[in-house]
């Protein structure tokens, strides 16, 4: 199983949105290191859900329902979308100064490659987020 991590700007498409819509396609990305990443992405994944720009922060978790297809937002073949569902709310938002405080999270991607928004993460990561999201 792999673990994700996807950005969306709330105002763009929130975490709200997604619970509301039970189901999305994630398209238009339109950089090659994130397009690989959705590339990889297995059904049954797990992904950490990050509001970016406002908030600044992991909300929720989410699932792969579909692998990688043409991304209907565009006629280049060249890139691709995957569809993902709500698993569930973090209990509580994880920050992205939260991220950079802890030690075990040092090398985590969203730190490294801050601008991608589709990053891959160790199952470590996804734990050390969802335990500091617990309290």
């Amino acid at each position: 199983m792999g673990y994700w991590l996807v950005k969306s700007e709330p105002s763009a498409y929130s975490w709200d949105d997604l619970v509301r819509d039970g189901r999305t396609d994630w398209t238009g990305v339109r950089n090659y290191q994130a397009r690989n990443n959705l590339k990889s992405m297995k059904k049954g994944d797990l992904l950490l859900y990050y509001h970016s720009n406002v908030g600044l922060a992991v909300v929720g978790t989410a699932r792969v329902v579909k692998e990688s297809y043409q991304d209907p937002t565009t006629d280049d073949d060249r890139w691709v979308a995957v569809d993902i569902e709500p698993v569930k709310p973090l209990k509580n938002p994880v920050t992205l100064a939260d991220i950079k405080k802890e030690k075990k999270l040092q090398d985590i991607a969203l730190v490294r490659q801050g601008r991608l928004s589709v990053v891959p993460v160790t199952k470590d990561e996804y734990d050390a987020i969802l335990k500091m999201s617990a309290g």
